[in-house]
């Protein structure tokens, strides 16, 4: 008995070290991929809205807010799991810069924020399938909230693509 007592403590060291570890670094990377699309997402409607129709440009305005939450709510957990507060990527604001002449790039339109909103609720809806917990939770919201911004709140408003 007492033998088994002893085997059964080693063997549950690690368990416990094991469930207070950092998540795996694939898990980080899913939460930072669902962040910079979040960021994105925000920034085109944003950069829609702008350009759009006043009914529409609303509606655009109210998915750019959202979205920044979303990317408020993943900064969050990311800097909560991993201690370290992520930093924007470098890719975003290097790609808005042209790099040949001609004439300027067309203003984005609801409809290009419609197709990236339902890009970003599959990629959630399917890092949160692979996740646990709150990030599970948190993901399945974030996909939840693109579809219906893509299908009701930019749907009804005539902005599919």
């Amino acid at each position: 008995m007492l033998m088994g007592t002893a085997a059964l403590a080693l063997l549950g060291g690690p368990v416990v070290a094991a469930c207070g570890s950092t998540p795996p670094v694939k898990d980080l990377d899913a939460l930072i991929g669902a962040l910079e699309r979040a960021h994105d997402d925000s920034r085109l409607a944003g950069n829609a809205a702008a350009v759009a129709p006043p009914k529409i440009a609303a509606t655009l305005s109210v998915v750019a807010d959202q979205r920044a939450a979303h990317a408020t709510a993943l900064t969050e957990e990311l800097t909560r799991i991993s201690g370290e507060t992520p930093t924007p990527s470098t890719t975003a604001s290097s790609s808005s810069t042209p790099t040949t002449s001609g004439p300027p790039p067309k203003p984005p339109t609801a409809a290009d924020v419609v197709a990236a909103l339902k890009q970003s609720a599959d990629g959630a809806a399917l890092v949160a399938a692979q996740q646990s917990g709150y990030r599970a939770g948190l993901l399945g919201s974030i996909a939840a909230a693109c579809s219906a911004a893509a299908t009701v709140a930019l749907g009804s408003a005539g902005a599919t693509p």
